[in-house]
């Protein structure tokens, strides 16, 4: 089993993002794991993050004020995978940074840094240049389905896809809404019909509760605002802060289905 297929196997995973170069991204890295995180979603930072809301945004610009570069980017995620050889980890970002040496080279320094997928925000599927040289190398290749993804434009997007399907549940930029449980659960329904995969949920999910709900009828929830907000809240102490976050988080997704018939 793959590290992503084995973190899905056993019930809903708790899914937490950070942007790296925002704060000490090792340190929180760590405090993700040692708080309960399933999967890790790294953010390589971008300087138009055009599906991120102020906090990411600001994490961005954060970063790379710090000039946080690619080559650092690979070296927090070959860091991570020494430290931390079980737990799966997805870069997650844009395409300018992950193409403009070319698909392949980005390809196969995922693959030496231990990174199991890649979630490439504005790459369509039929201009997913990345998915195959990522599949070739055993990298999981990680879609985005949307409530505009209709039953027309999902074979599209499944085509290829691999680790989850990680599905935004509101139609917006991450962190300033939430969808209603009814249509989160009718669409994870209407997914899951269609694939095999695991379906993530997330963009904006900020509180324990949330996630529980979501977590009961969604095979992963995916928390990152919350996150990245207690970063730049505190600084250098934020992987403390982060832990017992993400600790209260993992532990209302990976309780929310137990005594539910």
């Amino acid at each position: 089993m793959t590290r992503l297929a084995n973190a899905f196997a056993h019930g809903p995973a708790f899914v937490a993002f950070v942007t790296a170069g925002d704060g000490p991204t090792a340190e929180i890295l760590d405090a993700l794991v040692a708080g309960g995180a399933d999967v890790i979603e790294l953010g390589m930072p971008f300087t138009d993050p055009m599906a991120d809301g102020p906090a990411i945004q600001a994490a961005n610009l954060r970063s790379l004020a710090a000039r946080t570069t690619t080559a650092d980017i690979l070296a927090i995620a070959t860091g991570f995978r020494a430290r931390h050889p079980d737990v799966p980890l997805v870069l997650m970002g844009y395409a300018n940074p992950m193409v403009r040496r070319g698909p392949d080279w980005f390809a196969a320094q995922c693959v030496a840094a231990g990174v199991d997928g890649v979630i490439c925000v504005d790459l369509p599927p039929e201009e997913d240049e990345l998915a195959a040289p990522l599949r070739a190398v055993g990298v999981a290749p990680i879609r985005l389905a949307t409530p505009t993804t209709d039953v027309a434009r999902l074979p599209a997007v499944l085509d290829g896809a691999g680790g989850f399907l990680y599905y935004v549940s509101v139609a917006g930029i991450t962190g300033l809404q939430q969808a209603a449980q009814t249509s989160i659960a009718d669409a994870v329904a209407r997914l899951k019909a269609a694939t095999d995969l695991p379906v993530a949920v997330g963009f904006g999910v900020r509180t324990p509760e949330q996630a529980a709900e979501i977590a009961c009828v969604a095979d992963g929830v995916v928390v990152g605002s919350a996150i990245v907000e207690t970063v730049a809240a505190y600084g250098a102490d934020a992987p403390r802060h982060v832990e017992a976050q993400v600790r209260a988080l993992a532990e209302a997704v990976h309780n929310a289905r137990k005594g539910v018939a």
